[in-house]
């Protein structure tokens, strides 16, 4: 957990989170890495798993991210290279998606159950999304990078269980 000591002033109540996902082949091994920055504080989280896909791992990270806060309330700017993320989240789409029982027009949303998470957890705080161009010498993302690499290679991963392959995805569709 990333506690936030003192007086609760606005200044420690604010957070920077920076994530990315990593993933070799897509689909394939998966990791992501998260730098939480607040208050004179800095914790790096990794992790990683056995199948799964690179989007998964973008959010998977703003998930772990937000999952290290020990408090609730906080002003929160979530960084992230993947448009996918950042668009989908604060364009309303996700919240969409969710409010159509998680459907996409006739098809099933795509990872409905890291955007069920990820919702949940923005409703604890007031939270932002940047999008930052990936692999530009942007430090924490170069730094989030190498970790989500190095969890990917990691031994004993854990499976992704609720990935499922796009052709399971497609026969869902049909129903």
């Amino acid at each position: 957990m990333m506690h936030v000591p003192g007086d609760m002033s606005d200044a420690s109540k604010e957070i920077a989170i920076y994530t990315d996902g990593a993933c070799c082949p897509n689909p394939g091994r998966g990791g992501y890495g998260v730098i939480l920055a607040g208050h004179e504080q800095r914790r790096e989280i990794s992790g990683g798993f056995l199948k799964t896909t690179n989007n998964r791992m973008e959010l998977f990270s703003v998930i772990a991210g937000l999952r290290a806060l020990d408090m609730e309330h906080m002003n929160v700017t979530v960084f992230s290279d993947s448009r996918y993320v950042v668009d989908m989240y604060m364009c309303g789409h996700a919240r969409r998606w969710k409010a159509n029982g998680w459907r996409r027009g006739n098809a099933p949303a795509l990872n409905s159950d890291l955007w069920a998470q990820l919702i949940a957890l923005c409703d604890k705080h007031e939270v932002k999304f940047v999008w930052i161009k990936g692999h530009s010498e942007h430090p924490e993302n170069c730094r989030c990078d190498e970790l989500a690499v190095e969890a990917r290679l990691r031994e004993n991963l854990p499976l992704d269980d609720c990935y499922a392959p796009p052709a399971v995805m497609q026969q869902l569709s049909l129903f």
